[in-house]
């Protein structure tokens, strides 16, 4: 496994958006495998593709306490949203910022696992704003899209603070 380089805001690239997977092999799973070592090591709860520069519709999602329930997602689809719930988020393109965001409380999710076989699953709570987030991810939306226009400006102030201390 490998640590892979993650996508910083405002890299253009992660406005891209996500192709389908379409072949399922050991490449795949390397990845994929990469992707949960990132974000693991990044304590994230949540890491698209897209973050890492691979075009692909991949999510590595983990919300467990304990870190040892990995859900990969592959070709995600919400195919049933139901009721709002605000929380704060925060996203390992964006170091160290946290906002409020309206998600869908529930949904229902369609995807496929490694081998390419479909699931479902129904989610809620931190689960089912971890997936929303990452799918935006997917489709070139960022967290602060979700913003008034006033955060997103506060947030890019913050950010441009916290990048000049860390340089």
């Amino acid at each position: 496994m490998a640590l892979l380089s993650v996508l910083q805001y405002p890299d253009p690239k992660l406005r891209n958006k996500a192709l389908p997977v379409t072949v399922f092999d050991d490449k795949l799973r390397q990845i994929v495998d990469d992707m949960f070592e990132t974000m693991y090591e990044q304590n994230g709860v949540g890491l698209a593709s897209i973050q890492v520069d691979i075009p692909q519709r991949i999510l590595a999602i983990d919300v467990s306490d304990s870190r040892k329930e990995p859900l990969c997602v592959i070709n995600p689809e919400i195919i049933h949203r139901e009721g709002i719930q605000y929380e704060h988020e925060g996203c390992i393109s964006f170091p160290g910022v946290y906002e409020k965001v309206e998600r869908a409380a529930k949904l229902r999710l369609h995807a496929m696992d490694l081998h390419g076989k479909s699931f479902e699953i129904d989610a809620e709570g931190l689960l089912a704003v971890c997936i929303q987030h990452e799918m935006d991810h997917l489709d070139g939306v960022l967290f602060i899209d979700h913003l008034s226009r006033l955060k997103q400006e506060r947030m890019r102030k913050k950010l441009e603070k916290i990048r000049r201390q860390t340089f």
